[in-house]
């Protein structure tokens, strides 16, 4: 039996996401991010398409590395000016019934206790469809901007967020007693005190004393995301994750990560299939090859290589402003994002990129691998991309918006639905219910599940 493709849309609260310079495309939107009927337009139309969620990027910060300022962030657009994406998904949830939502949250920036409530609060609105994307952050401009000197190395930044976890877990899970809200009308009891229990925690990172804010919501803890593929995001996502990003420009590479992933899982007792995996995608699909060939020149005409640079080095902590196109990218690391250079430099151990191939290769789509061509062609590759890889879907990034989304909904969507590997009708309950035909709460191993009372 063939798997079941799931997708994502792959999007962020700003102007410029993946594709740089393609805010320049007379046909795209994206610069009306800052509106609601932008933002409830395109949720209506993934809903259409039966996607299973919108996956919300987000970044705390500015790309300013590259020449050592924030200007060619600016002149781009890259990823800058942003808004909040939590505020995006009331909205969205309004004018849909089913589609889920994946939200970024940068923890080194979120005070436990206040995001705790701001999650079972979107939980709530959404009627269980909310999810939390869990980053660390690794923008030292964001650092600065938030009042120490730099960003805390690579690995502390995964042992504070051991720490929240298990505040969050206590919050979410263990404060509040099933059947704890009673509205009693006739005896006056809107909430039985002896159900709901203050969480004592004095830990080397964090100390809280308190009752979480929040009544449960239907999942109680929001779908957990999770994208780091260094050893020690690995580990955590091994441990804590229910859906993993990952993103790689081959195959080859993709199946070694999704491996480690799910080896990572096992490692901690969990099941390989505990986690979903979603690739990082990018489709320009024409009815034929030609008509998407086309496409993609046209798009290229707007890309900006400054911008993906730009995006590269706010990555890597490396500069690029100062290197010829001709020059090799070469391995380097250091506290920023561990594997943005390793997508690149491990990708095919035979061949070299240099810095003008890997600003040509984010500049349309991003990091991911770009799929072109005809309905046929576009779904052939994705289930050889699900079968040769063990990966379970993809988060899809778009080169113009809306057009890239609407395409793969108005000509994708029916070819794989034809071909029996996409849904047709969307499962009945919470996002966590329709990801794994199951119980909308966590369910041990897993070891947010300890903590329910």
């Amino acid at each position: 039996m063939k798997k079941e493709i799931r997708i994502n849309a792959f999007d962020m609260n700003t102007g410029v996401h993946q594709s740089q310079g393609l805010w320049r495309h007379p046909r795209d939107r994206s610069s009306e991010y800052t509106t609601l009927k932008y933002w409830q337009d395109l949720a209506k139309v993934l809903e259409r398409g039966k996607f299973d969620g919108i996956f919300l990027a987000d970044v705390t910060g500015v790309y300013d590395v590259y020449g050592s300022n924030c200007d060619a962030a600016l002149r781009n657009g890259v990823q800058v000016p942003n808004c909040d994406p939590f505020l995006l998904v009331p909205a969205m949830a309004a004018v849909t019934e089913h589609l889920g939502f994946g939200v970024t949250g940068a923890l080194s920036y979120e005070p436990p206790y206040t995001f705790a409530r701001k999650m079972t609060t979107l939980d709530h609105l959404t009627n269980g469809r909310v999810g939390w994307n869990i980053v660390t952050g690794y923008l030292n401009s964001a650092a600065k901007a938030s009042g120490v000197t730099k960003q805390t190395d690579h690995d502390t930044r995964y042992d504070i967020a051991e720490e929240y976890m298990e505040l969050m877990y206590k919050l979410w899970e263990g404060s509040w007693e099933d059947g704890a809200v009673c509205r009693d009308r006739a005896r006056g009891i809107y909430a039985n005190p002896s159900k709901v229990h203050a969480v004592n925690h004095d830990g080397e990172y964090f100390r809280l004393n308190g009752i979480h804010l929040s009544e449960p919501s239907p999942q109680r803890t929001p779908v957990l995301y999770q994208a780091g593929s260094s050893p020690k995001g690995q580990a955590f996502a091994g441990r804590h994750a229910e859906c993993v990003f990952v993103s790689s420009p081959t195959k080859h590479v993709l199946t070694n990560t999704v491996k480690k992933m799910r080896a990572a899982a096992v490692q901690q007792g969990r099941r390989p299939e505990d986690l979903v995996v979603f690739a990082m995608m990018n489709v320009i699909v024409g009815r034929t090859d030609e008509e998407a060939q086309e496409k993609l020149r046209e798009y290229k005409q707007y890309a900006s290589y400054e911008g993906a640079l730009t995006l590269m080095s706010g990555w890597t902590g490396i500069d690029f402003s100062s290197c010829d196109p001709q020059d090799e990218v070469k391995h380097i690391r250091n506290d920023s994002m561990h594997t943005a250079i390793d997508r690149f430099t491990i990708a095919d151990p035979n061949r070299v990129w240099t810095v003008g191939e890997v600003a040509e290769h984010l500049a349309v789509g991003g990091s991911g691998p770009v799929i072109v061509g005809s309905v046929k062609k576009v779904a052939d590759e994705l289930q050889q991309w699900m079968e040769e890889t063990d990966i379970d879907g993809f988060n899809l990034a778009y080169t113009v918006a809306p057009e890239s989304i609407n395409d793969f909904v108005e000509l994708v969507v029916p070819e794989l639905q034809a071909r029996g590997v996409y849904k047709t009708e969307y499962t009945q309950g919470t996002l966590r219910e329709k990801l794994f035909k199951g119980s909308p709460r966590l369910v041990s191993p897993h070891p947010g599940a300890e903590y329910q009372r």
